[in-house]
């Protein structure tokens, strides 16, 4: 059956998949395992075969697999569609973030742009293509995966599933696919180069004393003070002269949250900042948090005692050392429906891509909206776009052995 690509948006938005984002939230819109339930119903009515990877409670990934003309298992090629199924939350949205109404050629809400819109495009691609069965076809994988937003463990958890490790299977597919595009807002452009990320917390210490008397403790938050003016040094200029890539510029560093005390008239004794490194492309992110401490420690007074986390996140950049073929023919695919998109582009933001990339299939982004209209009050995406996308994947597929 055909599959309306702007009805599977709008059903997809009307279900909310909101991710936490490590924060302790209860109620009926967070997580995924809602769009988990729609995709496989959807799947079963379609009758294509599925299965659904438990990565954390309520959190699942669900794949589906469309047989090519020469099945993989007999050396057929093997294409993998991603996107994920979370969105971000949707505090201070000024729109019903999950009404998916539809004005002037736009589709509202949270998700529409990233990356239900994408997921929708991969998906009406996907029933055409099971529909109408074109010759030569490859086998397409879609893998709808989980907290792509706060950590990337669902893509984490997929990678390690078709490549054997830590003891995880898939009957669907035994191997790397020969090339896999992970939906993201890219405006019809393809993404072939993106940064990386490295993310920890750094506290300091001291003594707790009432503020009557501040003279007996040791303000935490004035020793935090000190390590945060040497890290705004640090970024400023130390970090953008590190190394630099042409198609997503210099590395970055931001301090991004910051807490502690248990009330004004209590002397702080602890003090907590989440640290955000961009890495480049080829850089290390272990090394990246290991020139950062070393930097702050060697620069910050003595008598500062400052502990630094483990990282809680630690992903590498996309880069565009093996992707640049599939970028091309998709770029084929995307001139025959949009002359002015289809540019092999780098950006700062980070994707799944570097995930399935490590496991050797060459990877790329792409997908309909704008990143300038992700994780906004107001998120849309243009329905013409929408639209387009489908028909550049589903053309990605046709064509595929020409």
């Amino acid at each position: 059956m055909p599959l309306d690509v702007v009805e599977t948006l709008a059903d997809l938005v009307r279900i909310p998949s909101v991710n936490p984002m490590g924060r302790n939230v209860t109620g009926e819109i967070y997580y995924e395992h809602r769009v988990t339930d729609y995709l496989e119903s959807l799947f079963r009515q379609l009758s294509l075969p599925f299965e659904r990877h438990a990565v954390a409670p309520l959190r699942e990934n669900i794949i589906v697999r469309v047989e090519g003309s020469t099945p993989p298992e007999k050396g057929g090629p093997v294409l993998m569609f991603e996107a994920h199924q979370d969105t971000v939350p949707v505090d201070g949205m000024e729109i019903d973030p999950f009404a998916a109404d539809i004005e002037d050629g736009r589709l509202f809400g949270r998700g529409a742009c990233d990356i239900k819109g994408g997921m929708a495009a991969m998906l009406a691609a996907l029933v055409r293509v099971a529909d109408e069965r074109p010759a030569s076809r490859p086998t397409i994988i879609l893998a709808c995966t989980v907290n792509e937003e706060h950590g990337f463990t669902g893509a984490t958890h997929w990678a390690d599933t078709y490549m054997g490790r830590k003891g995880l299977k898939s009957k669907l597919l035994a191997r790397s696919p020969d090339a896999t595009i992970v939906a993201e807002p890219t405006e019809l452009n393809v993404v072939v180069a993106h940064k990386g990320a490295c993310r920890w917390r750094c506290h300091t210490g001291g003594l707790a004393a009432h503020s009557s008397q501040p003279e007996r403790g040791d303000n935490a938050f004035y020793h935090m003070a000190r390590v945060l003016t040497v890290l705004e040094q640090y970024a400023r200029d130390v970090v953008p002269h590190l190394k630099q890539h042409p198609l997503v510029g210099h590395p970055t560093l931001s301090v991004g949250l910051i807490s502690g005390g248990i009330s004004v008239n209590t002397v702080p004794d602890r003090c907590t900042i989440e640290i955000d490194r961009r890495v480049l492309p080829g850089e290390d992110p272990d090394a990246a948090f290991t020139h950062a401490v070393t930097h702050l420690n060697s620069f910050v007074t003595t008598g500062t005692p400052i502990i630094h986390d483990k990282p809680f996140m630690l992903t590498k950049g996309l880069n565009n050392d093996h992707n640049v073929p599939l970028a091309e023919r998709l770029g084929q695919a995307i001139q025959h429906h949009a002359p002015n998109a289809g540019e092999q582009i780098g950006v700062p933001f980070g994707t799944d891509a570097p995930h399935y990339a490590a496991t050797g299939s060459p990877t790329v982004v792409f997908g309909p909206g704008s990143i300038a209209q992700a994780h906004t009050k107001d998120e849309w995406i243009d329905l013409n776009q929408l639209k387009t996308a489908s028909e550049i994947l589903y053309d990605l597929v046709r064509h595929w052995d020409e």
